[in-house]
């Protein structure tokens, strides 16, 4: 199974237009917008890959928008992740870019460092930030304004296969984030399965591959470390947090816990060898929850990541933003506005198994309408993630520092470069990066 094909390719091309209307009023649980031209409806086009579950909930928000505002128009273009952004950056570059889109936040900066995206600052209710969580607020900012909103997130967390740990006599997993595994005691755990499993089967496989580099940076914020200063320019990896982390998943390799496929640049997903069940454990988010319940024939499970000095994780998800191309700035802000409610963001989360940014549902809870019971793991373990890491990885230069990450990591892991050289790699790279 390829989960590129499963999870992201949406119908190509399907323009959904669906009408609506110019009051753009809120609901009575957030407050109105803050746009002096509220009222003079208009068209904007919003364009995004997703699940069927995800483009559903996104019909769901659109037409609950459009009846609350009657006049005004939003068209919805879903295309396949893989053509997502190559179309993107063509149409911002030709200058007729869709007024909102669906971008990662580790890409967000790098839109919003080019001035494409609009400032939201005057096209949303002032005290909006408080509707999220630091965390979330804190990857939409550039320069201390806000140039999207953050509309859902995910974070991995350990889904693991019963059966094997059963049979290496791992009978018991963490049930809470007080009693999550150290790195020590993760390792043994390691350890214990690379005993029980053939040569051909390994205790983990982690998601770092592709883009998903960024995920390493979990066992840095873990060992209560840093890539970037609280300047987001100057590197702070060379650190005992960083030469932890790179000790730690360099000795995966050494001490043949993971495949050597498992690598940064490998074009095997760690989910589909989870899948397989040529591992014991992966690290995976809660998009994956409806897939593997629907394929999977074992019985299976999720616990939290380890910890060292502290918890950590990855920020996932996505951010919608408006280009400062658009000529419907209000109508923009009206409607990011209003995907942010506590309605449409329950009804979008629950249905595509993905997490909310607002504070008062993390603190209410929300149920995935597939296994509802795994739903505290994901919120709880998001909730560890510290504004100050999400705000590193929304960094205007995190495209370059996605490139670093994968060079330097991938020759460490499989290429046996040492964790000195490698830490002097990632901060030389990190420093030309946010150079540029």
């Amino acid at each position: 199974m390829s989960l590129s094909r499963r999870r992201f390719l949406a119908t190509a091309g399907a323009a959904v237009p669906l009408l609506a209307g110019c009051g753009f009023t809120s609901s009575s649980s957030d407050s109105a917008p803050a746009s002096s031209g509220a009222g003079s409806g208009g068209t904007i086009t919003f364009t995004t890959w997703g699940t069927e579950a995800e483009l559903a909930g996104f019909r769901s928000a659109i037409d609950g928008f459009q009846q609350a505002n009657p006049g005004s128009t939003v068209t919805l273009n879903a295309v396949p992740y893989e053509q997502m952004f190559t179309n993107i950056d063509a149409q911002l570059q030709a200058g007729n870019p869709p007024d909102v889109f669906r971008v990662p936040y580790y890409t967000f900066g790098s839109y919003a460092g080019r001035g494409q995206l609009l400032d939201l600052t005057s096209h949303l209710p002032g005290d909006i930030s408080s509707r999220f969580t630091p965390q979330a607020w804190a990857a939409v900012q550039n320069s201390s304004k806000p140039f999207g909103v953050p509309h859902h997130t995910d974070t991995s967390v350990i889904l693991y296969n019963k059966s094997l740990l059963d049979a290496a006599g791992i009978t018991s997993v963490p049930d809470s984030l007080d009693t999550a595994w150290t790195w020590d005691e993760f390792g043994q755990v390691a350890q214990t399965l690379r005993g029980s499993l053939p040569s051909e089967k390994y205790p983990f496989v982690y998601n770092w591959q592709g883009n998903g580099v960024t995920r390493w940076l979990s066992w840095l914020f873990e060992a209560n470390g840093r890539f970037l200063a609280e300047d987001l320019l100057t590197p702070a990896i060379d650190s005992d947090a960083g030469r932890a982390a790179v000790d730690f998943t360099k000795s995966f390799f050494t001490s043949n816990w993971v495949p050597q496929n498992n690598s940064i640049k490998s074009t095997t997903y760690a989910a589909d060898t989870w899948y397989a069940q040529t591992a014991a454990m992966t690290w995976g988010g809660a998009f994956l929850i409806p897939d593997a319940t629907e394929t999977l024939q074992f019985e299976w499970g999720a616990t939290f990541p380890p910890v060292k000095e502290r918890h950590g994780g990855d920020f996932g998800g996505n951010a919608l933003v408006g280009t400062a191309a658009t000529k419907q700035p209000d109508l923009v802000g009206a409607f990011l506005e209003y995907v942010t409610q506590a309605d449409p963001m329950r009804t979008f989360c629950a249905g595509a198994s993905l997490l909310p940014t607002r504070a008062d549902l993390i603190s209410e809870g929300i149920q995935f309408a597939v296994r509802p019971e795994l739903s505290p793991v994901f919120v709880q373990q998001a909730s560890q993630v510290q504004a100050s890491d999400s705000g590193q990885v929304a960094s205007p230069s995190m495209s370059g520092i996605i490139t670093v990450l994968k060079d330097q990591l991938d020759a460490a892991f499989v290429g046996g470069q040492d964790t000195a050289t490698t830490i002097a790699g990632l901060t030389q790279g990190i420093a030309a990066a946010t150079a540029r």
